[in-house]
């Protein structure tokens, strides 16, 4: 009975192992088909063996284990462009031990099912578009080696419950958007050899618990929004290879130990931080060095030897404040000669004085990039860069270089790109630089070079920026350079001595952005072939004598935005099809020979954005223009010669009286110009103490070279005078037109409101001068405090018209538009409610807001000022004292003034509720998509509390655009959404139709305050 029993039991023991195993067996095919049917695209048709034609364990990327038979161990679906979701029956497959999902499109969150896998070791989920947390229960993985996570759109902390994973050698999390600290927890993970979460949204510091991985090689970091210095403890963790903290907001200095304590660096990256003090002399101990790269910080001090680094690849050290400007300050380049792997050495922007080592020749062949710009060097150019064989960018512009272009440059066959510009070499452009075929960029600009541009430049065919400006060249343009098909960015050859005409061969750059041959002394009529250049966006071809009139093919070029043809000898009618150019927002023609009617629609409607000045035969146009009516033909026929007769009599008379009025007026003015008080300066007490000469001897003769813009009552000069102790002082000298009508009021206005007001986001003037100039004309300037950025119209709608720096275009981020409202809307609340006498700016829009070198904006231009009385019990509505009409710009004015309503400060407020929105939307109020009673007010009040982000600038954007992963971090997204929503909200009810509606000013900037401190860091 016990010998049956024991059989029984056996039996039993089998035939249940057997039905177990079944079970097993069907739940993984079932998981297997269940994860195949949330895949909607198979695009290699992987999946199609997945069917009951084969064993499941023979399905593409399954493995089954030999142990446990025909259960799943391995599921690698990796690179194969999958779509869909991750399947919760994912967690059935109980003895996996790999699950290969990377490289694919995969959505939706990560199941938490994955945390029923005990048996996971390896768990790649990378490169997907997957959302949501990171689930907490993958703690109960407690086999994982690997986790790699990365490039997907990951919200939510670092769960702390990874901390507990004793196996987990790599815990990869890099480009998500994560937030919050980094677990201290995650220094238990004692097996830890890779921790990678570059790229998302963590902050707070770093703790120092992670000082106790041991093994750890690679420490990445970057691209977070960690603060505070990191702990020593970190700086001793010997095994590391790879330690990358760049882009964060990490104080603190460097160990001076750096190269004792981790011996086995080889790649260190702490750029783009706020660290401070020396390069550790130590780091000359790392023999394995390949990549150090400490870029834009706040280090100083002398260079370490690098003797003794021979694996070198890259090192970039600039955007810095390296260096004493001393002689030897660039010797450690000799220390480099034996560093046979260098591809890149970059040390621009720092305060390098002194020479270039004549041992840059002899560094290796392998060299790729070498930048040492923006330093205090001067001397020669080194000969023997033409060693550098290898060269595909060397930049050394923003110097004091002085002595001619080497020649043997023109050997390097791979350099790309040659930035020499804004030094002080003198000597001709070498011929020798046509043989740089693979060059793309060229920059010359701002030397003293002389003679003609080389022929063989037209030889550089894959030329895209070509800029010549500011040097001494002359000649004729070369038909091969100017006809070089690849330009297509821009092409600068302005303020040089440039003679003949603009070649036929333009035609050929039917690409290019930019057009610039402005200020020289190029004559003749432009070609027709210029309205074949389709891709032009700016073209200036002012101050040269081009004559004719012009060309109607250039009625093509619907893509222009900035165009200048001022100081020219152009004839003519304006042509019509300039009104059809929906893109330009500059148009200037004044000081030529142009004739007839001005046209009224398109860029011709605002006075700001066109000008026609110094063209004596023009009329009509808008009233801004103040012109004369036009006269038909037939009126102009009809008596003439009876109003000849008339006129020939009363001319004796008139040369009389006129002359009376001449000496009268001169009496009147003297007794006028008395009467203006100017705030006291260091420059003078009075303003009978600048004179003319002063100021043309300042402005170099009111060059045209020194013309910062004009407006409608003169023009404004960028000069140099000297202060009380003798320094020169940069300052803009606004010279008013005392032809234009009106200008002579403005003057005086101007004076009377600046002369008693004081605060730090208005203009200040410095001085003025009444006078007459050489020829006995009556002659009127204020002089003010020069704006380093110029004007806030400029920064909101930047050309792409070529700068001094052609990699820094004009840009305005979120925190710094606010800044800039904040200042305007404190300038108006001053005006308006802290002046002794309430001033009313009139005519506030962008480009009378000046940004000066740390973009605090200064409230300009009060030309149109207008005192008004303070509210009483009998004066509900504050109002202007006199009767003198109020102008303003068309789009920025408020509705009542066109209705003949006396100016207020309500004005004011419409003006500055429009320029916020201008501000945030990118969008001009004299936009082409508004007419009618559809404006910029209404475009934003129909979507601001539901689709701001969808209204706002593009450029504010950028950085995280809507089809990048970072726009599903949801809490950054939700309060950019709210900031634009609320900021949206104040310029509407700052431009409400009624001014009774509108906001005050005085709380405007505390609204604006409130909305700039709740957002993210």
């Amino acid at each position: 009975m016990g010998v049956l029993a024991v059989r029984l039991i056996l039996v039993y023991t089998i035939l249940n192992a057997f039905l177990c195993c079944l079970e097993g067996n069907e739940r993984d095919q079932l998981a297997l088909l269940a994860i195949k049917a949330q895949i909607q695209q198979d695009p290699h048709q992987v999946l199609s063996s997945w069917n009951e034609s084969f064993h499941f364990c023979k399905w593409y990327g399954v493995t089954c284990s030999r142990r446990h038979r025909e259960r799943v161990t391995v599921l690698n679906l990796g690179s194969q462009n999958l779509e869909g979701s991750v399947s919760p029956h994912i967690g059935n497959l109980s003895f996996l031990r790999e699950l290969r999902l990377g490289n694919n499109s995969f959505t939706h969150q990560i199941p938490a099912e994955i945390g029923r896998l005990h048996r996971l070791q390896v768990l790649l989920l990378h490169n997907n578009r997957l959302s949501g947390p990171i689930p907490t229960n993958i703690s109960n993985c407690f086999n994982l080696i690997t986790i790699h996570f990365g490039y997907n759109n990951l919200v939510g902390k670092i769960p702390s419950q990874i901390g507990s994973l004793s196996k987990l050698q790599t815990l990869v999390l890099e480009f998500n958007c994560l937030t919050g600290e980094i677990p201290p927890s995650l220094g238990n993970l004692s097996a830890l050899e890779m921790l990678a979460a570059y790229n998302n949204s963590l902050s707070g510091s770093i703790p120092s618990s992670l000082g106790q991985l041991k093994k750890l090689t690679l420490f990445s970091l970057d691209l977070n929004r960690l603060s505070g210095m990191i702990p020593p403890s970190i700086y001793n963790l010997s095994s590391i290879v790879t330690f990358s903290m760049s882009i964060n907001q990490i104080q603190g200095s460097l160990p001076s130990n750096l190269g004792i304590t981790l011996p086995n660096l080889q790649n260190f990256h702490i750029f783009t931080n706020q660290f401070t003090g020396a390069i550790p002399m130590s780091i000359s101990n790392i023999t394995s060095l390949a990549r150090f790269i400490v870029a834009e910080n706040n280090l100083s001090g002398p260079v370490p030897s690098l003797r003794n680094l021979h694996n070198l690849q890259h090192f970039a050290i600039n955007q810095n404040n390296l260096g004493s400007r001393g002689y030897s300050d660039l010797s450690f380049i000799s220390d480099l000669i034996n560093a046979t792997e260098l591809g890149q050495l970059f040390l621009g922007t720092n305060d390098f004085g002194g020479t270039l080592p004549s041992a840059i020749s002899n560094l290796t062949t392998k060299l790729k990039m070498f930048g040492v710009q923006e330093n205090q060097l001067n001397g020669n150019i080194p000969f023997g860069f033409g060693n550098l064989i290898s060269l595909e960018a060397l930049s050394l512009r923003n110097n004091h270089f002085t002595g001619n272009i080497p020649n043997d440059i023109g050997r390097l066959s791979s350099l790309g790109l040659l930035a020499l510009g804004k030094n002080a070499l003198s000597g001709s452009i070498p011929s020798s630089l046509g043989n740089l075929t693979m060059l793309t960029t060229l920059q010359l600009q701002g030397n003293n070079l002389n003679g003609s541009i080389p022929r063989s430049l037209g030889e550089c065919r894959q030329l895209v920026e070509l800029n010549l400006s500011r040097n001494n060249l002359d000649g004729v343009i070369p038909d091969p350079v100017l006809g070089l098909p690849s330009l297509s960015k821009y092409l600068d050859l302005s303020k040089n001595r440039f003679i003949g005409s603009l070649p036929m061969e333009v035609g050929k750059l039917k690409s290019l952005g930019v057009l610039d041959v402005s200020d020289n002394r190029l004559s003749g009529e432009l070609p027709s072939t210029l309205g074949t250049c389709l891709g032009l966006e700016v073209l200036h071809l002012q101050g040269n004598y081009f004559n004719g009139t012009i060309p109607s093919s250039m009625v093509s070029l619907r893509g222009v935005q900035d165009l200048d043809l001022s100081r020219n000898n152009f004839s003519g009618e304006i042509p019509q099809f300039l009104e059809r150019f929906d893109f330009l927002r500059n148009l200037n023609l004044s000081f030529n020979d142009f004739w007839g009617a001005v046209p009224t629609q398109g860029v011709f409607k605002n006075a700001s954005t066109s000008s026609v000045v110094g063209n004596a035969n023009l009329c009509g146009g808008v009233a801004d223009f103040h012109l004369p009516k036009c006269i038909s033909k037939n009126s102009k026929g009809r008596g003439l010669s009876s109003r000849l007769k008339l006129i020939l009599s009363i001319v004796p008379a008139f040369i009389g009286i006129a002359m009376v009025l001449f000496f009268l007026t001169l009496c009147l003015l003297r007794k006028r110009s008395k009467k203006i008080a100017l705030p006291s300066t260091n420059l003078t007490n009075s303003i009978l103490q600048v004179s003319y000469s002063t100021l043309l001897k300042a402005t170099d003769g009111f060059s045209s070279t020194n013309l910062i813009g004009s407006g409608s009552f003169g023009s404004v000069y960028k000069g140099t005078l000297d202060a009380a102790d003798g320094s020169p002082q940069l300052v803009a000298v606004k010279v008013f037109n005392m032809l234009h009508q009106g200008a002579s009021k403005s003057f005086l206005a101007e004076c009377e409101a600046l002369k008693n007001i004081r605060h730090r986001n208005l203009v200040k003037i410095i001085t003025a001068c009444s006078s007459v100039d050489f020829h006995g004309h009556d002659f009127k300037a204020l002089v003010y405090e020069f704006m380093d950025n110029g004007n806030l119209d400029e920064w909101l709608h930047p050309t792409s018209g070529t700068q001094e720096d052609t990699h820094a275009p004009k840009y305005l981020n979120l925190i710094q538009r606010l800044d800039v409202a904040i200042d305007v809307a404190c300038a108006l609340d001053y005006l308006h409610n802290h002046c002794e006498t309430p001033i009313v700016h009139c005519d506030l829009k962008p480009s009378n807001v000046l940004l000066d070198e740390d973009l605090t904006a200064h409230v300009s231009d009060f030309g149109l000022a207008r005192f008004v009385l303070k509210p009483t019990d009998n004066a509900p509505t504050n109002h202007q004292t006199s009767s003198i009409g109020i102008r303003g710009s068309v789009g920025y004015a408020a509705p009542e003034y066109g209705m003949g309503s006396e100016v207020s400060t309500y004005g004011d407020v419409y003006s500055f509720g429009i320029l916020l929105l201008e501000m945030f939307t990118g969008k001009r109020p004299t936009d082409n998509m508004f007419s009618d009673d559809f404006n910029l007010h209404n475009f934003v009040k129909t979507a601001y509390l539901e689709r701001a982000t969808e209204i706002a600038d593009l450029l504010l954007l950028q950085g995280g655009a809507k089809d990048t992963p970072n726009d599903q971090c949801s809490s950054r997204a939700q309060k950019l959404e709210q900031c634009l929503s609320s900021t949206f909200g104040i310029g509407i009810a700052c431009s409400a139709e009624s001014p009774t509606d509108r906001k005050d000013i005085s709380g405007v900037a505390s609204e604006l305050r409130s909305i700039r401190n709740n957002l993210p860091a």
